[in-house]
């Protein structure tokens, strides 16, 4: 299964999910990252808190989206939006694309990189924290065998978590 996941950014939240969702789910999800409007750079309390769980951090890199609407791109089978609802925050909305539109979900986490600089190690613990359950309660299920309804409804019910 491929995930892609989105945020504005593309600097925090999605980093870490992508990273989460390589890292622990032992080959059965491929997940990415974008951003709508990526920072170029990925925030260093990301690489410092992926790297101290024992995450593989030398391919990550803030992206723009457009690299996934490419015809070459890896086809997705689920978008997920991690954007929090703090600040009037926005979030990126996946087009529909010729090959079939990919299932959809929003899994928001605040934004740990608008925290003050004193106070990223506990925010940006909190949202790796948020996502790692979630990431976990989807690996818990039979991702493999679940029809694109059964997919969504899942995934709607662990972004609640």
């Amino acid at each position: 299964m491929n995930i892609l996941v989105l945020c504005t950014g593309n600097s925090a939240r999605s980093i870490l999910l992508e990273s989460i969702f390589n890292h622990t789910s032992g080959g059965r999800i491929t997940a990415y990252s974008a951003g709508s409007h990526p920072t170029g750079i990925v925030h260093p309390q990301s690489l410092a808190l992926l790297g101290k769980m024992g995450h593989d951090t030398s391919a990550a890199r803030s992206k723009s989206w457009d690299e996934f609407a490419c015809v070459d791109a890896p086809l997705m089978d689920v978008v997920i939006t991690v954007c929090g609802s703090a600040a009037g925050e926005t979030c990126p909305i996946w087009p529909n694309n010729a090959s079939g539109a990919p299932v959809r979900c929003h899994w928001g986490v605040d934004d740990p990189a608008a925290a003050k600089p004193a106070d990223w190690e506990c925010a940006f613990t909190t949202a790796y924290e948020t996502l790692g359950k979630r990431a976990a309660a989807l690996l818990d299920l039979p991702i493999e065998t679940l029809n694109s309804a059964e997919l969504k409804t899942a995934l709607d019910r662990i972004g609640t978590l």
